[in-house]
């Protein structure tokens, strides 16, 4: 790769990342395109993957979030940990920024669920009270793509996305947009990373 090349993929990487920790609401793709625009980059072949925004995203945070950083990750993996287990009958897998570790301010947490019965989950979060919105989302698992149902809530002040996906799928790695296997984990292995 071209000095640069490689230097504006850096820069756009860097830029991204300092995105993603301060807004936290925002996913890689878009954070991506936002440090283009400022940057003025219009060429794809400058733009990082997300390999490298997350290598610059951990950086920024251990020189700017070295503080704060530990205890919102901990608040949220507590959380976290609280909504799977609200939800164990439907084998929950805690999946993105809060397990990675590096969640941002304004981070959502994300979980993968596991049932072929949409009524019967439908009627669990009714149950517990919790008041729900839900969109249809496509996801990319093994080779195939298909349409999920995704619900979103509140529980102290953060926004939970449960992704409700087949029984049959949870033998099925799901792939990150970079085509890598999506990091998950299971609330024991949760638990674990907690009481580090």
């Amino acid at each position: 790769m071209a000095q640069g090349k490689r230097q504006q993929r850096e820069h756009l990487a860097y830029l991204a990342a300092r995105l993603l920790a301060e807004d936290g609401s925002i996913d890689f793709a878009q954070a991506k395109r936002k440090a283009a625009r400022q940057a003025g980059i219009t060429n794809p072949q400058y733009l990082p993957d997300n390999r490298e925004i997350e290598e610059a995203l951990r950086s920024w945070q251990s020189l700017y979030q070295q503080d704060e950083l530990p205890l919102r990750r901990l608040y949220l993996r507590r959380i976290a940990l609280a909504v799977m287990q609200d939800f164990l009958a439907f084998n929950p897998y805690l999946v993105g920024s809060v397990l990675n570790g590096y969640p941002g301010p304004h981070s959502d947490i994300n979980i993968h669920i596991f049932s072929d019965q949409q009524k019967e989950f439908e009627m669990v979060l009714l149950n517990l009270g919790i008041d729900f919105t839900s969109e249809t989302k496509s996801v990319k698992l093994g080779d195939r793509t298909f349409l999920a149902e995704q619900y979103s809530f509140y529980q102290e002040g953060v926004v939970i996305n449960l992704l409700l996906l087949p029984e049959n799928a949870e033998r099925i790695s799901p792939k990150a947009p970079d085509k890598r296997a999506l990091e998950r984990a299971r609330i024991n292995q949760l638990k674990e990373l907690i009481d580090k």
